[in-house]
Formats: C-alpha cells, sequence, structure tokens
C-alpha cells in the first residue's frame, strides 16, 4: 500500500448543517452537495492540501454503504490535526470555529514540544485539534 489517502469521510447527523458548518464556519471551499439523484449518496467534499479531500456523508449513508450496525460517534476514538503556518492563527481558527457552532474542548495552550495547540469538536463531535508546531510547519 503506497503512503497517502485522497479521501477523509465524516459521517454526520444533518448533512446540510454539516455543509454550512465546514463551508461558511470554518471556510473550507466545496461545490457543495452533490449525488443527490442517488439514494444514499448525498455527500459534499471540500478541497484541502495536497489534493486531499474531506468528505461529510451521512451517517445512515454511510451505515448502509457499508453495512456495518450504526453507532454513535465517539469524539474520543481519534483527532484531525490541522497545522497552522503561525501561532496566533491557532487562536483565530478557534474562534471561528466557535462561532461556527463548534463545541471547544481545549482552549489553545503551549505543548510539551513547545508548539501551541488547542481542540474543537464539530457539530457532530469530530475531534479536531488545530497545530502550531515549530517543527511541522506546512509548506504553504
Amino acid at each position: 500500500m503506497k503512503p497517502r489517502i485522497s479521501v477523509l469521510t465524516l459521517a454526520v447527523a444533518d448533512l446540510e448543517r454539516s455543509l454550512v458548518f465546514y463551508r461558511d464556519g470554518l471556510g473550507l471551499p466545496t461545490d457543495g452537495i452533490i449525488g443527490r439523484e442517488f439514494e444514499h449518496g448525498a455527500v459534499a467534499f471540500f478541497d484541502l492540501a495536497g489534493g486531499v479531500k474531506l468528505a461529510i456523508w451521512g451517517h445512515d449513508d454511510l451505515v448502509h454503504d457499508t453495512g456495518l450496525p450504526k453507532g454513535t460517534i465517539c469524539s474520543t476514538a481519534g483527532s484531525i490535526g490541522h497545522n497552522v503556518l503561525q501561532r496566533e492563527d491557532v487562536d483565530d481558527i478557534m474562534t471561528r470555529a466557535e462561532q461556527a457552532g463548534a463545541v471547544v474542548i481545549k482552549t489553545p495552550q503551549d505543548t510539551f514540544y513547545g508548539g501551541y495547540a488547542g481542540y474543537f469538536a464539530d457539530p457532530d463531535g469530530h475531534l479536531w485539534e488545530i497545530v502550531w508546531n515549530p517543527q511541522m510547519l506546512p509548506e504553504d
């Protein structure tokens, strides 16, 4: 397996609400919801760095597609890390996320490795870490 990920899909309870959160609240670029003409097909893709896409898909639709039983979304099962170029970007993004409806889980603070980071949960409980790490700055 080549070490590449092209799409990260999050199951969401309300596709429209999550679209508004990620598009309008966080400012992620998207063409909006597509695939409505297909049963269990409505999805929205957001463009991320390096050609990676973030997809939001109805929880029930993901359950249908996989055939797995529906469970609850668990915030502590993983997190998505978003690295920023400058320390103050952490505070800006955390504020923007909270204004868009996120719940701040951990206010930004200095980290043990010399960085600065905070956590928020999106409207479905998916955990995001906003990180400034001087040893792992993004290329753009």
